[in-house]
C-alpha cells in the first residue's frame, strides 16, 4: 500500500470487506487521520505499535478481524481518542496500563478476545495487580463499557462507580467474584446492565434503585443471595429483569408490580419463598413471566388474569396449595400478542408451569375460553373433578397425570366406563379432524347454491378462503393484479408463476397460479389440490400460511401469506441479502425449519413426508424468519407401516436422499437427509454439491469449520452464536449419513436446539470438521420416542 499520496487524509474506512493481510505499516504514515475504521474484514497478524504516529485520531475500529498478539502500550499515547473499539479478535495478555492516559475515551470495547484473567492495569502509572483496577474510575467520561467473554478475574472495584456518564456497562460470562459494589448506584445514567454468568455473590445492593434510567438488568447465572431489594421497584422503565439462577431467598418483594413497563421477568431457579405478591397483577406488558423452582406458597392471585398480554407462564416446582383462579381464563389473547410481537418463543399460548405443586380443587371452567391455548402442564398436582370437555386439545396424556380426575366428561352426561371414555378421547378429536378435511375438499369441488361467508361464485370461478382476518372476494384478487397482468409476477416455475397483489383492505399476499395448459393435465391437477389438502391440515409458525384457493377447469391459484424476502436459495446469492441474513437469523432460521419439520413428522394426526425440502422451498418473510413451503409432492404416511411409503422419485436434484436411486421407499428419513443439505448450504453460503462427500469423509486431511463458512459474514465471535454454528453442523452431519437408519428424527434434532449447549471444548478458529463429524451421532441415533406437545403450533 503506497500512502505518499494520501497524506492529508483524514477519514479511512474500509470496514465490512474481505481484506485478508497484516495492516500496512505505511499506514502509520497518515498523520492527519482522526478516523480509521478496519472492522468486519479478515486482518490478520498484531496490531503494530506505529499505530501511535496517529496522534490526531479520534476513532479506532478494528473490531472482528483476525488480529492477534498483545494490545500495544502505545496506543496510550493517542490521547484524543474518544472511541476504541478491538472486539472479536484474538488479542490475549493484559490490557496496557497506559489505556489510563485516555481521558477522552468514551466508549471502549475488548470484548470477544482472549485476555487473561489476571491484568496488571495501572491507569496513573503504578503498577497494581488485580484484574479490573480501581483506578478505571478515572475514565470519567466513559460512556460504553463492553468487557464481556473474557476471563477477566478479581472482583468489580467500587471506583467503577466514578463513571457517572457511562449509559452501557457490559461485564458478563467472566470470571467475577466478590459482590456487587453499592457503588454501583451512583451510575444514575445507565440504560444496560449486564453481569450474568460469573461469580458474584452477596446480595444484590439496594442501591441499584437509584438507576432510574435503566431498562436491562442481567444478574442470572450468580450465587447471588438475601433477598430482592424492595427498592427495585424505583426501576419504573425496566423492561427486561432476569435473577433466575442464583440463591435469593426471602419473598418478592411487592414493589416489583410498580415495574409496569416490565416485558420479561424470570426469577426461576432460585430460594423464593411467601406468596406471589398480587401486585403483580398491574404489570400489563408482561409477555414472559417465570417463577419455576423457587418455595413459592399460598395461593396463585387472582389479579394474574389482568396480564393479557402474557403468552409464557411457568409456576411449576412451587409449594402452591390453592385452586387456580378462575381469572386465568381471561387470559384469552395469548395468541394475537405473540403474533404482534413477532415473538418466536412459543407461537401460541403456553401455560406449561402449574406442576409439581399443592393445587386443589377442580379445573376452573374459564380455562376453556383459552381458545389458542395448546400446551397446559397441571401434572402432579391434587386436582379433582373432571376434565373439561373442551380442554380436549390439549395433551391430556402429559397435562394431567398424577391427580385425581375423571377423564373428559361431558355436562350432565352419565359418567362412562374408563375404556370407553379413553377411546372417545382419541377418536372423538380425530374425527372432527376428518370431517374437516372432509368437507374442505367436498367445498373445492362443487360450489354450494347458496350463498356462503366464506364462498363466492362468480362468472364460473370458484373461491374459498378460510384462515383469514376479513372477506376477501375474486374479483379482488383478480383487481389487484389486473387480471394476471406480468408486471404483478415475482417468479415463474416450470408449471405455475406466482404474482404479488395488494388488496383493497392493503393486505398484501402472494398468488400461485397454474399455467393453463398444466390446469388441463390431471397429474399438476392432483399436485395442486394435494398441496391444498395439506396446508389446510397443518398448523404452525414456521409453516406458510394459506389463505385460500381457487379451483377451476380455467383458472387454478392459491393464495398466501406474502413472504417479502423471497427464496433462502436467492437471499443467500444476493450479495446485500446475503450479509442482511447474520449468523444470528441464519441459526433461527435452521432451528425453525427443524421444529417445523418436527412437527409434520411426528405431531400431525398422520405424518406428513414433504419430499421436495430445498432452499428453493424455504421462504423468507421481511424479518428473515424462515417458512417451508410447495407441499405439492407431499405424501401421508401410516402410523402403522414404519413410516414406509412407495412412491415415485420427485424431488430437487441436489437435496435427494442417495437411497432413492435405487429404492423407491419413502419415508421421514428423506426429509432428514434434504433438511441436512439445506442446513449446510445455509452455513456455507451457497450449496455443497460435489464437496460434500469430501466433508463427509473419515480419512484424509481434515478442514477447519470456520474455512467453509460463508466468506460474506464476519467470523462468528458470540460465544452463542459459535456453539449454534458447531451443533448445526454437527447435526448436518448426522443427517447427512448415506445410511437412513443411521440419520436422526426430525424430533431428537429438533429437541437438540432446544437443550442446553454445552460450552465448547476449544476456541471455535481451532474447531475441525473431523471433531463434529460424529458428536452428535450416539445421542441421536434410534427411533423417535412420542411426540410431545409442540412448542411451535399454532
Amino acid at each position: 500500500m503506497n500512502c505518499s499520496l494520501l497524506s492529508n487524509l483524514t477519514l479511512l474506512n474500509f470496514s465490512y470487506n474481505k481484506l485478508a493481510s497484516k495492516i500496512p505499516l505505511q499506514m502509520c504514515t497518515l498523520s492527519r487521520l482522526t478516523y480509521l475504521d478496519l472492522s468486519s474484514n479478515s486482518l490478520t497478524g498484531e496490531l503494530p505499535p506505529c499505530v501511535q504516529n496517529l496522534t490526531r485520531l479520534q476513532v479506532l475500529n478494528i473490531g472482528v478481524n483476525y488480529i492477534s498478539g498483545s494490545i500495544p502500550p502505545e496506543l496510550g499515547n493517542l490521547e484524543r481518542l474518544t472511541n476504541l473499539d478491538l472486539k472479536s479478535n484474538f488479542l490475549s495478555g493484559s490490557i496496557p496500563p497506559t489505556i489510563g492516559r485516555l481521558h477522552n475515551l468514551q466508549s471502549l470495547s475488548f470484548s470477544l478476545n482472549e485476555l487473561s484473567a489476571h491484568i496488571p492495569f495501572d491507569l496513573q502509572g503504578n503498577q497494581l495487580g488485580g484484574s479490573i483496577p480501581p483506578e478505571i474510575g478515572n475514565l470519567t467520561s466513559l460512556t460504553h463499557l463492553y468487557l464481556q467473554e473474557n476471563q477477566l478475574g478479581g472482583s468489580i472495584p467500587p471506583k467503577i462507580g466514578n463513571l457517572t456518564s457511562l449509559i452501557d456497562l457490559d461485564l458478563q460470562e467472566n470470571q467475577l467474584g466478590g459482590s456487587i459494589p453499592p457503588e454501583i448506584g451512583n451510575l444514575t445514567s445507565l440504560t444496560y446492565l449486564n453481569l450474568h454468568e460469573n461469580q458474584l455473590n452477596g446480595s444484590i445492593p439496594p442501591k441499584i434503585g437509584n438507576l432510574m434510567s435503566l431498562t436491562y438488568l442481567y444478574l442470572q447465572e450468580n450465587q447471588l443471595g438475601g433477598s430482592i431489594p424492595p427498592k427495585i421497584g424505583n426501576l419504573t422503565s425496566m423492561t427486561y429483569l432476569y435473577l433466575q439462577e442464583n440463591k435469593l431467598s426471602a419473598s418478592i418483594p411487592p414493589e416489583i408490580g410498580n415495574l409496569t413497563s416490565l416485558v420479561d421477568l424470570n426469577l426461576q431457579e432460585n430460594q423464593l419463598g411467601g406468596s406471589i405478591p398480587p401486585k403483580i397483577g398491574n404489570l400489563m406488558s408482561l409477555i414472559c413471566l417465570y417463577f419455576q423452582e423457587n418455595k413459592l406458597s399460598g395461593c396463585i392471585p387472582s389479579q394474574i388474569g389482568n396480564l393479557n398480554s402474557l403468552f409464557g407462564l411457568n409456576l411449576s416446582e412451587n409449594r402452591i396449595d390453592c385452586v387456580i383462579p378462575s381469572e386465568i381464563g381471561d387470559l384469552r389473547n395469548l395468541q394475537w400478542h405473540v403474533d404482534e410481537m413477532s415473538i418466536s418463543l412459543y407461537r401460541l399460548g403456553r401455560i406449561s408451569g402449574c406442576h409439581t405443586n399443592n393445587l386443589i380443587g377442580e379445573i376452573p371452567v374459564e380455562l376453556g375460553k383459552l381458545s389458542f391455548l395448546n400446551y397446559l402442564d397441571l401434572h402432579n398436582n391434587s386436582l379433582s373433578g373432571s376434565i373439561l370437555d373442551n380442554l380436549s386439545v390439549v395433551s391430556f396424556y402429559t397435562a394431567f397425570f398424577d391427580n385425581d380426575l375423571n377423564q373428559f366428561q361431558e355436562t350432565q352426561a352419565p359418567r362412562r366406563r374408563s375404556n370407553v371414555i379413553h377411546y372417545m378421547m382419541v377418536f372423538i378429536p380425530l374425527a372432527a379432524i376428518f370431517c374437516i378435511v372432509v368437507g374442505s375438499c367436498f367445498l373445492f369441488r362443487r360450489a354450494t347454491k347458496t350463498e356462503h361467508p366464506e364462498t363466492i361464485e362468480k362468472n364460473g370461478n370458484f373461491l374459498s378462503i378460510w384462515n383469514y382476518d376479513g372477506r376477501m372476494a375474486y374479483e379482488d384478487i383478480i383487481d389487484a393484479i389486473e387480471d394476471f397482468d406480468l408486471k404483478y409476477c415475482i417468479g415463474t416455475g416450470g408449471y405455475g408463476s406466482a404474482y404479488r397483489a395488494r388488496l383493497p383492505n392493503g393486505k398484501v399476499v402472494a398468488l400461485k397460479k397454474l399455467h393453463r395448459l398444466e390446469v388441463e393435465d390431471p397429474s399438476f391437477d392432483k399436485s395442486f389440490r394435494n398441496e391444498v389438502k395439506h396446508l389446510i391440515e397443518v398448523r404452525h409458525r414456521s409453516i406458510i400460511k394459506l389463505h385460500g384457493c381457487c379451483l377451476h377447469r380455467r383458472c387454478m391459484f392459491l393464495v398466501y401469506e406474502y413472504m417479502e424476502n423471497g427464496s433462502l436459495f436467492c437471499v443467500l446469492r444476493d450479495d446485500i441479502e446475503a450479509v442482511e441474513l447474520d449468523w444470528s437469523k441464519r441459526v433461527n432460521l435452521v432451528r425453525d425449519m427443524a421444529h417445523a419439520l418436527s412437527y409434520m413428522h411426528h405431531e400431525c394426526a398422520q405424518p406428513i413426508v414433504h419430499r421436495d425440502i430445498s432452499s428453493n422451498n424455504i421462504l423468507l418473510n421481511s424479518k428473515m424468519q424462515a417458512f417451508v413451503s410447495d407441499f405439492g409432492t407431499a405424501i401421508l404416511l401410516d402410523h402403522d407401516s414404519s413410516f414406509d411409503f412407495t412412491a415415485n422419485i420427485t424431488g430437487t436434484y441436489g437435496y435427494i436422499a442417495p437411497e432413492l436411486a435405487y429404492t423407491w421407499v419413502v419415508n421421514e428419513k428423506c426429509d432428514v437427509y434434504s433438511f441436512g443439505m439445506v442446513a449446510m448450504e445455509t452455513m456455507m453460503g451457497e450449496h455443497p454439491g460435489d464437496i460434500i462427500s469430501i466433508l463427509l469423509k473419515s480419512s484424509g486431511e481434515d478442514i477447519m469449520l470456520h474455512k467453509i463458512l460463508d466468506r460474506w459474514l464476519p467470523f462468528p465471535r458470540e460465544n452463542s452464536i459459535a456453539r449454534s454454528i458447531a451443533l448445526i453442523v454437527s447435526l448436518a452431519f448426522a443427517c447427512l449419513s448415506a445410511n437412513p437408519k443411521s440419520r436422526p428424527t426430525m424430533k431428537q434434532v429438533s429437541e437438540a436446539f432446544l437443550a442446553r449447549k454445552s460450552p465448547l471444548a476449544k476456541p471455535f478458529h481451532e474447531i475441525s470438521l473431523a471433531q463434529l463429524r460424529y458428536i452428535n451421532r450416539s445421542p441421536l441415533k434410534g427411533e423417535s420416542t412420542e411426540a410431545s406437545s409442540g412448542q411451535n403450533e399454532e
